[in-house]
Order: structure tokens, then C-alpha cells, then sequence
């Protein structure tokens, strides 16, 4: 916009029609890691749609607005060529309404739009909201001509479920959709999908919980994946894309392997031509004898069945049979990156943005070298690991995790605490939000008194802890609460 009427030959350029297709009209700040503005300034909102929108509304093919740039961008000129639309950090009742009310986007959705992107502004700890299930159920039934929808699922930290599965049957048909990517809150939501939007070809979708059924409820170690998931599966004959992203528990079995993954799934899908997975197994079989694969055996179960390079790693404890591992399709896909232990093997995961760790042995400070290493672009790190550190001596290498923002501790020994925020091990340049138990938290500071945990302290904005009276040094450990 800045280079808007200096001369004809800077406008020539800027308003290429060969290379001026898709408008943003977004800014993301980072306030915190759950409070994020999106909204561009209003004079530059306002010489955008002055001076650039009438020169080049009819050329556009993709525009991203969000909520308060919606009247000026949307609903000032026509768009004869938009197809994609993305609509940003909306609040729900908001776009309910617009969804409801507005005749322009209502035209857009009906007649042109088939890349369709929902986002709307997310909470902590959020529940299954009705408004946004009736969203995504008016969408469904109002866009005629949609083929890729993506709902909720354009930020990893924006995980918002809906509930659908109890809604009449005619509420969820689409003979146009062919791309589905949602949050949705119980397996019956994606059962009702499945049914209903027959003409997927891919598929991906989070569910929130998988129930136990009535007769499993005295089963604490049930596992669904085998009565549910791969049932589910079979019925998918028409996917071309398939992506798996699971946690599964096993009772009295062995790991999920490529040797299973191919006899239950890929040969039931005819059509399939791109498979990509990150599988976590945990097995427990105390009390019965079963050998559990090595991860030397878990890599050549995968030779052979037309899979692309896989990367794994295996934990068993022997004592009472009972293990973890971990199967991953590379290159890496996933934003998330579940229950990493001390036998991970290491690679590139650039995608990643959540790493949860979690073990009963103790994580060491080598291991958080190659983790930073690992995963240069974290953003959230959690740590869940109650076993207290064992090699605590200082290091000469300094860790670093540049764009970490979030860091949990609620679930950590103090040792990682003082690993993590203590700035002669570890450098967190951008950490806004800390949870933490406030025990832990005065141990570290010493009551507030040790100064090399104020650096990494110094931008937190927001604090999750239980409440507390403030001591009184507690504002030089965290100015900006």
C-alpha cells in the first residue's frame, strides 16, 4: 500500500494483474500465547480500501479478512473472481450473525467460495460451543458450491471442538465436499461426518475424546483403536489422502507397527495415495508375558509395504513389560508432537510447534540440547516428569529455544524449572506465558530472591498459577504482570 500512487510505473507493478490474486488484510501480534489481535491499523485499512481495493477487487481470487476489517473490506466492492475466502479471529455470535444476516456473503458462500477457512477467537479450556456447532453445520448446508473446508484449524493453539453427532441427519449434507479439516469433540461427531459427507476424499479431523462404551467401563486400559478407529477406517474406501495423528492404548499387545498399519488399513483403500501418520503406542501388559518389538524391529516392519522413510523410537521397561513407541511418517507433517521420551533418536521437525515430553526416568540437559536443536521453530513446551534431575552440574552449552512462548511446568519436578528458567543453562528470548505450581516457582527464585531466573521471566504476561498474595519482589521477576 505504501508504494500506491508515487508514480504510474510503481502502480503498473503493484497492480500486476499477473501477480496481485490474493489480498491479506490480517496482522497477527502475539500478546500472549492465547491473545493474539489480528487487526491491521485504520488509516491502513481505510488507504487500502481508498486507493487499492477498486483498482484491483475484480482480479482477486484468495482474501483473508478478519472481524473488524469485515465491513470495510467485504462489503465495499464486488469480487467477481474470489473463490477463497478466509475469515480470521472472528468471535462467534459475530459471524453467526453475518453468516445469518448478510446478503453479500451469503452470495459469496452460495455462488462462488469452494476453499473455505473459519477461525474464530479461542479460549483456555474452552467446551464444545452450540453457536459454533451451528456454524459449521450452516456452512455445510449453505455453501453450494465448497470443496475444502478447513473449520477452527488454521492455528495450532486454536483447538475449538464442535458437537453435531445428536443433530437430525439431513443437517450435514454436502455432495461438493471433498476436504475436511475440524476439531470435533466425541468419535460419534466423526461417525456422523463419515455418514454424511460421502464424498470426502481427504479427511482430517481431531476428536477430543473416545468414549469407553457400557461394557468396557470397568476396563480401565481399553483401547478403541482396534474396535473403533480401524472399524471406521475400513469404511473409507474413497479416501486419496489419509492422515493419522493418535495416542492409542494397548492392553495385553504389541506396538503398532507398519506390518499392522498395512494388513488394517492401507489394503482396505484401493484409492489411496498419500499416507502420512504419527503414531503413539503405550502397552501395558503386566502380569502376561509378550515380547514387544525393538525399534530396530519396528523399522523392518516397514520395508517393503510402499512406505515413504519413517522415523521411530521404542522405550520397554522389561521389569513389568510395559512401553512406549513412537512411529512418524518423514518428512514430519504435524504442528504437535506427543510424548517424547529419553529414547527419542532425534531429526528435523521444523513443523513443529507443541512438544509435550513425558517419561519416568529423568530428562537431563543433554537431552534438552538436542531437543532445541530438534525443534527450532517451538513455540509451546510442556514437561511432564516428576523424577528429579541426576546430572545437575553446569554445562558450557548454552540452550536456546528462540520462538518459545508458552512453557508448562504444572506437571514437572522443580528441577526443570530451574533447567528451563534459569538462564545459565537455558535463553528464552520470547517465553509470554508460564505455568508453573507456585511451590515450585518460589523454590526457583529462591522466594524471589535468585537473579538469574529475572531474565528469562522479564516478557511473561501471563502467569497461570493458583492464587497467591504477591510478595515483594515478585514485580522485579515479572514487570510487565
Amino acid at each position: 500500500y505504501s508504494l500506491v500512487d508515487i508514480n504510474e510505473r510503481f502502480d503498473r507493478l503493484v497492480f500486476d494483474s499477473l501477480h496481485i490474486q490474493n489480498l491479506d488484510t490480517t496482522s497477527m501480534v502475539i500478546k500472549s500465547y492465547y491473545d493474539r489481535n489480528f487487526s491491521v491499523d485504520k488509516n491502513i485499512l481505510l488507504r487500502i480500501c481508498e486507493k487499492i481495493l477498486p483498482r484491483i477487487h475484480h482480479q482477486l481470487n484468495e482474501l483473508i479478512v478478519e472481524q473488524n476489517s469485515m465491513e470495510y473490506i467485504l462489503f465495499t466492492v464486488d469480487y467477481p473472481q474470489l473463490y477463497s475466502l478466509s475469515l480470521v479471529n472472528f468471535q462467534e455470535d459475530i459471524l453467526f450473525q453475518y453468516l445469518t444476516n448478510n446478503s453479500i456473503l451469503h452470495h459469496l458462500l452460495t455462488q462462488q467460495i469452494i476453499n473455505l477457512n473459519i477461525d474464530v477467537s479461542y479460549e483456555p479450556e474452552s467446551k464444545a460451543s452450540e453457536t459454533l456447532s451451528s456454524i459449521f453445520v450452516l456452512i455445510i448446508s449453505m455453501c453450494q458450491k465448497l470443496i475444502n473446508l478447513n473449520f477452527c484449524q488454521l492455528f495450532p493453539d486454536r483447538e475449538s471442538p464442535i458437537c453435531i453427532f445428536k443433530l437430525p441427519s439431513t443437517s450435514c449434507i454436502s455432495s461438493t465436499i471433498t476436504k475436511l479439516k475440524v476439531n470435533v469433540k466425541k468419535f460419534d461427531d466423526l461417525l456422523y461426518l463419515v455418514r454424511h459427507l460421502k464424498y470426502l476424499s481427504t479427511l482430517i479431523i481431531d476428536v477430543k475424546e473416545i468414549l469407553l462404551s457400557l461394557s468396557d467401563r470397568n476396563n480401565k486400559y481399553a483401547s478403541h483403536y482396534d474396535d473403533q478407529i480401524i472399524p471406521l477406517l475400513h469404511r473409507m474406501i474413497n479416501l486419496k489422502e489419509l492422515t493419522l495423528f493418535l495416542a492409542v492404548l494397548k492392553r495385553y499387545s504389541t506396538y503398532i507397527d507398519g506390518i499392522q498399519l498395512h494388513d488394517q488399513i492401507l489394503i482396505y483403500m484401493p484409492q489411496l495415495n498419500k499416507f502420512t501418520f504419527s503414531i503413539n503406542t503405550i502397552v501395558v501388559n503386566r502380569k502376561i508375558k509378550i515380547d514387544l518389538a525393538s525399534n530396530e524391529d519396528i523399522q523392518h516392519s516397514f520395508i517393503g509395504k510402499e512406505y515413504r522413510q519413517v522415523g521411530s523410537y521404542v522405550h520397554t521397561r522389561s521389569e513389568d513389560n510395559v512401553g512406549t513407541s513412537h512411529v512418524y511418517s518423514l518428512p514430519y507433517q504435524f504442528q504437535y508432537f506427543l510424548h517424547l521420551n529419553n529414547s527419542f533418536q532425534g531429526d528435523m521437525f521444523d513443523t513443529v510447534r507443541s512438544l509435550t515430553m513425558t517419561d519416568g526416568r529423568p530428562f537431563e540437559h543433554d537431552l534438552f540440547i538436542l531437543i532445541s536443536k530438534c525443534f527450532p521453530l517451538l513455540q509451546q513446551l510442556y514437561v511432564i516428569n516428576y523424577q528429579p534431575q541426576i546430572n545437575k552440574q553446569h554445562s558450557s552449552v548454552l540452550i536456546t529455544f528462540p520462538h518459545l512462548i508458552l512453557l508448562n511446568l504444572v506437571e514437572a519436578h522443580v528441577d526443570y524449572g530451574e533447567q528451563l528458567l534459569c538462564d545459565k543453562n537455558t535463553h528464552l528470548p520470547s517465553l509470554l506465558d508460564l505455568c508453573i505450581e507456585y511451590k515450585s516457582l518460589t523454590i526457583i527464585t529462591n522466594n524471589f530472591t535468585n537473579n538469574r531466573i529475572r531474565r528469562n521471566c522479564a516478557k511473561i504476561k501471563k502467569l497461570y498459577v493458583e492464587k497467591f498474595l504477591r510478595p515483594k519482589n515478585f514485580h522485579q521477576y515479572f514487570p510487565l504482570l
